[in-house]
């Protein structure tokens, strides 16, 4: 072997060689998974022909200098030979699987190989050997070249060249143009392989490796490296741009979700916001009611008992019975009275938050003994109805939950207007509680309540508290420019 031969069949081996490394990595990271047995394959047939190239070039380089080979080593490169190509016939079998088309083309490769070919190359082994002995490593080499390689790589190539017409159909050009070229590299990868070695029966009487050679001046083993740079560039570039392709539509699919969630959400606060208006304007209804009809008709009544005491005056018992019955219509006039401010107190529409919430204070101060700062700072003014309402509502239930879980007597309400937003903080140095703990209804309820609604005006709710050390609720919501 000289040494224009020698590289030439270094670079072969290296080449499929690194195409088998650079395949094997390359499976690692595709999330298709029929793509990634495919090129596994691809990758095993690589490196074993990659390195049976090397060792057929060590055993030639040895055998000129005249070194003895031993026939075990012999067959164990045949043997790798052939296993190179069962696994090219996986790569090929598992790609035509991939593609949904060309079915006449592996009719036709099929057909042609096992109705004419096939039995033409073992018709013209046995007619020519049959009366003289076979040289059996080269024989069975050069049947595995012409029965095995020739048609697999044959199959491999109609799989790229359907895929290729496939994408370019699909209006996918550059991945299109990869896989016809990785056909082409197939083909031509196919065609060398009818170079053998020199053999008494045809066509390798004729058609042989040092024919080749003599006509083109250069070994068969260029073409076919060119043929594996050629399998190696495409396939590799198609994977990528596939992956890419892959990122792409999946980081649409989530962009398109996260806009439906975005969406959603957005629609679930509009309806909370519809909630809490109807709820607002039903409670208002209702004291409405009460106030202009209920309580009247009450009022009314007790007019019409005191009237009807002064008429039985002089009948003891008869004016003691009316006595108690004006006692009852009051006390109804009181509790509805109380139904109404509760529904909705009159200072929060007629004289603003500010006003509302002093009354609220001076409520809480009554009824449970409890001493409320409040702090008011900045351009105090008249907010948007729904905001006003929504911060009247928290400071109400947060001040619930004071009374009846901080075991406190003193809490802070602070007020601040500032020019974008307004906050509103209700502080306690009670028990306090794990601000992080999981809360089974109903004991959540007025929490949830409170976040929802402030959610509702894109607020933001922010609850700290800390078991023996206290509670604090921070609300922050927006104010519309004017």
């Amino acid at each position: 072997m000289n040494q224009v031969t020698f590289i030439v069949f270094f670079v072969y081996s290296l080449a499929f060689f690194g195409m088998g490394i650079a395949l094997l990595l390359e499976t690692g990271r595709l999330s298709d998974p029929a793509q990634a047995k495919a090129l596994r394959a691809l990758a095993v047939f690589g490196i074993l022909h990659g390195t049976h190239e090397w060792l057929e070039s060590y055993m030639d380089q040895a055998a000129s200098l005249g070194a003895q080979i031993s026939s075990w080593m012999s067959w164990f490169r045949l043997s790798l030979l052939l296993l190179s190509y069962l696994a090219l016939l996986v790569f090929a079998i598992r790609s035509l699987r991939m593609t949904s088309r060309g079915i006449p083309g592996k009719v036709y490769v099929l057909g042609g190989y096992f109705g004419l070919y096939a039995p033409l190359v073992l018709i013209s082994a046995f007619a020519t050997y049959r009366l003289i002995p076979p040289p059996w490593l080269h024989l069975l080499e050069g049947l595995i070249r012409y029965l095995v390689a020739v048609p697999t790589a044959l199959l491999a190539a109609n799989a790229a060249l359907n895929e290729g017409k496939q994408f370019r159909q699909e209006k996918h050009s550059l991945l299109g143009n990869y896989f016809l070229l990785t056909a082409l590299g197939f083909g031509v990868y196919s065609f060398t392989h009818l170079f053998v070695h020199p053999l008494d029966m045809a066509p390798a009487r004729w058609v042989n490796s040092e024919s080749f050679m003599a006509v083109t001046g250069f070994p068969i083993q260029a073409i076919r490296t060119l043929a594996a740079i050629v399998i190696s560039y495409s396939l590799l570039r198609a994977s990528l741009v596939m992956e890419e392709e892959r990122k792409t539509a999946l980081l649409s699919a989530q962009q398109a979700r996260l806009e439906a969630l975005q969406r959603q959400e957005a629609l679930r606060r509009d309806l909370l916001t519809h909630t809490v208006h109807a709820q607002e304007e039903e409670r208002a209804r209702i004291a409405r009611e009460l106030h202009d009809e209920t309580s009247q008709v009450l009022s009314a009544f007790s007019l019409e008992l005191a009237a009807l005491r002064s008429m039985l005056k002089r009948q003891k018992n008869a004016s003691l019975k009316v006595e108690q019955l004006q006692n009852l219509s009051r006390q109804v006039s009181q509790g509805i009275y109380r139904l109404v401010r509760d529904l909705r107190p009159a200072q929060l529409d007629d004289l603003g938050l500010v006003a509302a919430l002093r009354y609220l204070i001076g409520q809480y101060y009554m009824n449970a003994k409890i001493t409320i700062a409040f702090k008011v700072s900045g351009d105090v003014r008249r907010l948007d109805s729904l905001v006003e309402t929504i911060l009247f509502r928290v400071a109400q239930e947060a001040l619930t939950n004071t009374a009846r879980h901080a075991e406190t007597q003193q809490a802070q309400l602070e007020l601040c207007f500032e020019e974008n937003h307004i906050r509103l903080k209700v502080t306690d140095q009670g028990r306090g509680f794990d601000a992080h703990g999981r809360f089974m209804p109903p004991s959540g309820w007025g929490l949830a309540g409170m976040r929802e609604r402030v959610e509702s005006a894109n607020g933001d709710f922010i609850l700290r508290s800390t078991s023996g050390i206290g509670t604090e609720i921070e609300v922050v919501i927006p104010l519309k420019e004017k």
